[in-house]
């Protein structure tokens, strides 16, 4: 199912959100090609915002756990990647456009760019977006400027979600205008 032979439709179709981990250690390797798909996003005007703290430690990600609403299966996984938007790199050449939603959209595309390497080297992991983002910034010791803005936790999969249903295209799809 995982890895060779995998074309990227094939991984788009397969990710799952994932809420239940084994305690098998990432591949150190792994780990640093998931990190870097999420570097290579696109950004608005190539500003970089993204910036990924991997958190193993315990009572780190309990904290964060506590500020995702008590979501206890991120710290079921042995690696949570916390990614946040460095605003100033954004804001700093696209002014309050930059801060409010560029390093956002950013940002985004590094996440999906993570969630799909991580499937495609065979490991589950979930987008959390449903937590307290001050909470999140105290525990891992965000600069002022740095907002946490997706948790990420990524370990082998101890189980495997059904697919969800997705709207047809011919109700999403415009022509012209909406």
């Amino acid at each position: 199912m995982f890895g060779v032979g995998m074309d990227v439709f094939d991984i788009i179709r397969g990710r799952r959100s994932v809420r239940a981990f084994k305690p098998d250690p990432i591949n150190e390797k792994d780990l640093e090609k998931i990190l870097d798909a999420g570097r290579l996003a696109p950004s608005a005007g190539n500003c970089q915002p993204g910036e990924f703290v991997v958190v193993r430690d315990e009572a780190v990600k309990q904290k964060l756990v506590r500020a995702a609403r008590g979501q206890s299966f991120v710290a079921e996984a042995p690696v949570v990647v916390v990614v946040c938007a460095n605003v100033p790199r954004t804001s700093g050449r696209y002014g309050r456009r930059g801060a409010e939603l560029y390093c956002i959209q950013d940002t985004a595309a590094a996440v999906q760019n993570i969630l799909l390497t991580a499937y495609a080297l065979g490991y589950g992991t979930c987008w959390v977006g449903a937590f307290d983002e001050g909470a999140a910034a105290k525990a891992i010791k965000t600069p002022p400027d740095v907002r946490p803005l997706a948790m990420i936790p990524i370990g082998m999969p101890a189980e495997k979600p059904s697919p969800t249903l997705r709207l047809p295209l011919s109700k999403i799809v415009h022509e012209n205008r909406f």
